[in-house]
């Protein structure tokens, strides 16, 4: 007899399936699994070892996957847009003024060339801050989903404010400097953002 999604679920303590749709409604409206700490604050538990307890068994279980020292690592092993061919296309990015970025649900079909790898996805970029590192406007940018970045790096970033925007990476003493690639830019000083991921490839579409 198949293993239906429903049989799935009913090996799984309540809890369990608490932490599992937190992970799943994260999975589908932003395009990555939420961190521990939004986790813990869902499901009004304290102490971040607590979820730790029920990430394990849902790994255990087969419902997710999990990569080392990555806060935002977390992604479903059956879910509507793992199962579909492709990267998720979850949106535009700004390479000019930070915009608000919009979630949508596209799919980018790159599987030879990156493959669908739990937690890469794709944003449309649009403005030119970033045209002399080769990412134009019109073009796609593959992120791979980290935390971190490391200096000098592409990184998808939030700011304090809440608008997203891509640039180089600079942290420097008292403040981050997000770099535009273009010359005719001056770049943007923020006291504190958060990196969603750092750009590994970008696709363009010539004709």
């Amino acid at each position: 007899m198949p293993v239906t999604e429903t049989s799935r679920n009913k090996a799984l303590t309540a809890r369990q399936r608490e932490a599992l749709e937190c992970i799943r409604q994260s999975c589908l409206e932003r395009g990555f699994g939420p961190t521990i700490r939004e986790i813990a604050e869902s499901m009004g538990i304290m102490s971040p070892n607590g979820v730790m307890v029920h990430l394990r068994a849902l790994q255990r279980k087969g419902h997710i996957e999990r990569s080392a020292n990555l806060s935002r690592s977390i992604q479903l092993t059956v879910d509507p847009r793992t199962r579909a061919s492709g990267i998720p296309l979850i949106g535009n990015i700004a390479a000019g003024l930070p915009v608000e970025a919009n979630e949508q649900d596209e799919r980018l079909d790159l599987q030879g060339l990156f493959g669908n790898k739990p937690g890469n996805w794709a944003l449309r970029v649009t403005g030119q801050s970033m045209v002399d590192a080769h990412i134009d406007d019109g073009d796609y940018v593959i992120v791979r989903s980290t935390a971190t970045a490391r200096k000098g790096d592409i990184a998808v970033v939030r700011t304090g404010e809440g608008d997203a925007t891509l640039k180089y990476w600079f942290p420097e003493k008292n403040r981050i400097r997000l770099q535009p690639a273009n010359s005719s830019m001056k770049p943007i000083y923020v006291k504190s953002a958060e990196v969603l991921g750092v750009v590994v490839g970008v696709v363009r579409k010539l004709a």
